[in-house]
């Protein structure tokens, strides 16, 4: 037992070969964290915003020079050493603290009042995934659909790179064709490469139900997802340049649909 907060006793974990930490290590692999229904949340920002949003956060370790910052979760707080801090962390830097919480499963029918939809299929790369969802939680996204092969947003990169906005925003997995069922009457924009009957993304109309589809950083939206579409949209760039990264389109879109709630 160590002296924590209020000169509360707190359990402190000294060896990385304890078993929690081995658990605690374990959630950084996919199948583990479905197995336990668990994740990790790596920082103090992440783990506030997920307090705040009242996400079910199960144990928080920190070492003894954080302690303060997170009174808030006091009752959750195991202290641990620098060392297996850096154990249980996904980062090169060893962050604040690293929390474990549960997973929240979220269905297309508990999100079927959403008017204004994210479609992300294919989605690969973490940081990407990390940016859109910080961007819809900005931009007035209601709800994020992960569809094909997409990385788990609970991947501790992505859960980091979001910085708290996993849980400002519903993000559901499902297929383009049950999102296609469940939101028939929504706009379905399709971003393409080029093609005919495309619209500049700016003269769209937002103000009515929409689901913005975004497809893989290297292939876009497969044949599938583009033939649901009632809207084809492409963002117009300079001749002889490089098209725009995955997170980048897809933020100028989600700010374009923003537009309409001014």
């Amino acid at each position: 037992m160590a002296q924590g907060l209020a000169g509360r006793q707190m359990i402190e974990i000294t060896s990385v070969q304890n078993e929690k930490i081995k658990e605690t290590v374990k959630l950084q692999q996919k199948k583990y964290r479905n197995e336990k229904g668990l994740f990790l949340i790596e920082g103090h920002k992440p783990i506030f915003e997920a307090f705040v949003e009242k996400a079910e956060i199960c144990t928080v370790f920190t070492t003894q020079k954080y302690l303060e910052k997170f009174e808030f979760v006091q009752d959750k707080i195991i202290l641990v050493t620098d060392a297996v801090m850096e154990k249980i962390s996904t980062t090169d830097s060893a962050p604040e603290a690293v929390a474990i919480a549960k997973q929240v499963n979220i269905t297309l029918e508990s999100i079927k009042q959403k008017t204004r939809i994210a479609l992300l299929e294919n989605t690969k790369d973490a940081g990407n995934l990390g940016t859109l969802l910080r961007s819809a939680a900005a931009f007035g996204i209601e709800a994020v659909v992960l569809c094909g092969d997409t990385i788990d947003r609970y991947n501790p990169k992505v859960v980091r790179s979001t910085v708290g906005a996993l849980f400002k925003v519903p993000v559901v997995k499902a297929t383009v064709n049950d999102v296609k069922k469940q939101f028939g009457s929504h706009n379905f924009i399709a971003t393409v490469v080029n093609g005919d009957d495309v619209k500049k993304p700016d003269i769209i109309d937002y103000s009515k139900p929409f689901v913005i589809m975004l497809g893989s950083e290297a292939d876009g939206l497969s044949h599938e997802a583009v033939m649901t579409a009632n809207t084809k949209t492409t963002i117009p760039m300079a001749k002889n340049t490089e098209s725009l990264n995955l997170s980048v389109a897809g933020s100028i879109l989600f700010y374009l649909s923003s537009q309409t709630l001014l």
